[in-house]
């Protein structure tokens, strides 16, 4: 049986309270690192932060992402240690008088989450030619973002932390998951139950930066910013 026109349908109106709770968990969303309780996410949560994941937009509607669950302790250390080869390299590559500063900075909760998860795009999802990606290529990996923003604001929601870790040798983590070349690891992540967290960004807490003023970043109809920082 064919499926029945398209149109659209009345645009829900979200009550005032349900507009509120929104933004109170975009405000509340944090990095998480050092945290997470030794207790599994539930598999019924976890669904449920997934499925809002694969509700992010796409370009072209081509839905780039896989997710891969790593919950096993010997891969996680693995992980764990390739990051930890990174992080030292990454540590030499600031000025001598803030590199103690960066060493104290816990930068990872590969291990000590119950879960992490690689967020993958799949460049070649939805054929040679995409609706929407022909002038752009990289809008696939702006859509697999928007889903890792969307499993960030579910998890929250949930009362599940999230952490993104982004310092790795990319052939390591791809060695170590598997993962073939047309497809690019975009995000790893470490997820797990919280009760606690920084009541503001940890690196705003510790002073490594603090968070620049909106109206200093707004602009009307073209570029007038100043020049990009040293």
């Amino acid at each position: 049986m064919p499926l029945p026109p398209a149109r659209p349908v009345p645009a829900r109106i979200f009550t005032q309270a349900e507009r509120q709770a929104f933004y109170d968990i975009v405000a509340a969303r944090r990095d998480v690192r050092n945290e997470f309780e030794d207790r599994p996410v539930a598999e019924d949560i976890l669904k449920r932060i997934l499925a809002a994941a694969h509700a992010a937009p796409s370009v072209g509607f081509m839905q780039p992402w896989n997710f891969i669950l790593i919950r096993d302790p010997a891969r996680r250390q693995a992980v764990q240690a390739a990051f930890a080869v990174a992080n030292e390299e990454a540590a030499a590559m600031f000025p001598d008088e803030k590199q103690a500063a960066y060493r104290a900075l816990k930068l990872e909760g590969i291990t000590k989450a119950p879960l992490n998860i690689a967020v993958t795009c799949d460049r070649s999802r939805g054929g040679r030619v995409v609706l929407g990606r022909t002038h752009n290529r990289e809008m696939d990996i702006y859509s697999t973002v928007c889903a890792v923003q969307n499993l960030w604001l579910a998890a929250r929601a949930e009362r599940i932390g999230m952490g993104w870790v982004s310092i790795f040798r990319p052939e390591d983590l791809r060695r170590i998951l598997g993962v073939p070349d047309h497809v690019e690891i975009v995000a790893y992540l470490c997820l797990g139950h919280v009760s606690e967290l920084y009541d503001r960004p940890e690196l705003a807490a510790k002073g490594w930066r603090a968070r620049l003023e909106l109206e200093t970043l707004v602009m009307e109809e073209a570029w007038t910013g100043a020049a990009p920082e040293e």
